[in-house]
């Protein structure tokens, strides 16, 4: 499976995340508390945000570096033996005594859609130290991406790194936390979905104009552009120059739907640090999601750059020729 070892390499991108070993169990329903049901499937494979958006990145095309940590056992294992099967850098210290991150996903039979447990394990024990000991990384890099899965501090000393260095700072705020106002100033981008905007700003978004109301509460904290995904909608743009919204690629039937912000976020770093413009980044980070969605899995659902290639063509020639 080391599909991408041969594709050239355009653009660093370095991402501090964590790790985690998704369980995914499918059934009809959640059981209720003190009750027991029938699954219709279980799946183990690679997650955890960082790591879901190193996949998406490096598969997009990106030379990725990934920093977290790890517990000293079989899930580790399976994280080092991903990372150098997509030809992603890991700059991952072991833990002693801690385990790997989990995650347990409950995959809705007929929606496709999921509700997470996340134990973040060894990398729940990150801190601004990490970042400090990657800052070469950093420095060499055209774009740094977080999120919030790891302790904050280990996140804001990343967007301040990458800052000093004139990296552009891509920061997934997932999942939602309340946020100190100084922490926006360092985000270049910040790619929130609908529920952590809102979370974020206090309005709550039904469409895009709420996206857009949200997005300018961001921009004011002094984010330079603020990207709302909105699922089946799209994307939203939003900055002090212009306000674009994106529409979703539809690429076959849902089948899950967890990992598709990741895939997003991953693919919008990927383009960025090639050298598109913003634009055409979140178009190829839409579609990249688009495609993850008809696949079961988190990092395993994630499409090559061939295949965003492909969506986009497709896109373009149709609009063309209606």
């Amino acid at each position: 499976m080391s599909h991408n070892n041969s594709i050239e390499r355009r653009g660093r991108v370095v991402i501090l995340g964590i790790y985690v070993t998704d369980l995914t169990f499918r059934a009809e329903r959640m059981p209720l508390i003190g009750e027991t049901i029938a699954g219709s499937a279980f799946a183990m494979g690679p997650g955890g945000k960082g790591s879901n958006q190193a996949v998406a990145a490096a598969r997009a095309g990106a030379d990725v570096v990934f920093c977290t940590r790890l517990g000293n056992d079989a899930f580790g294992e399976i994280a080092r033996a991903t990372w150098v099967r997509e030809g992603i850098t890991a700059r991952a210290s072991v833990i002693d005594g801690v385990s790997t991150g989990a995650a347990h996903i409950f995959v809705d039979d007929t929606s496709g859609m999921n509700a997470i447990i996340v134990a973040s394990g060894a990398a729940g024990t990150m801190n601004a130290a990490d970042v400090d000991a990657i800052e070469a990384d950093i420095a060499g890099a055209r774009v740094f991406v977080t999120q919030l899965e790891q302790p904050l501090p280990a996140a804001r000393r990343g967007l301040e790194v990458a800052r000093r260095h004139g990296v552009i700072t891509v920061f997934n705020p997932a999942p939602a936390l309340p946020l100190d106002d100084d922490i926006f100033p360092l985000c270049d981008y910040i790619t929130p979905n609908e529920t952590e905007a809102t979370a974020l700003t206090g309005v709550p978004i039904a469409n895009a104009d709420d996206a857009r109301r949200a997005a300018d509460v961001l921009l004011a904290k002094g984010v330079g552009t603020v990207i709302v995904t909105l699922g089946e909608a799209g994307a939203l743009l939003h900055s002090a120059t212009q306000s674009v919204l994106v529409p979703a690629y539809h690429c076959g039937r849902v089948v899950e739907t967890a990992g598709a912000g990741d895939g997003f976020t991953g693919g919008f770093a990927a383009a960025l640090a090639r050298g598109d413009d913003p634009i055409a980044a979140l178009r190829f980070g839409c579609a990249l999601a688009g495609i993850s969605v008809t696949r079961p899995g988190t990092a395993p659902s994630m499409p090559t750059l061939d295949e965003v290639n492909r969506v986009l063509n497709q896109s373009a020639s149709a609009s063309q020729a209606s």
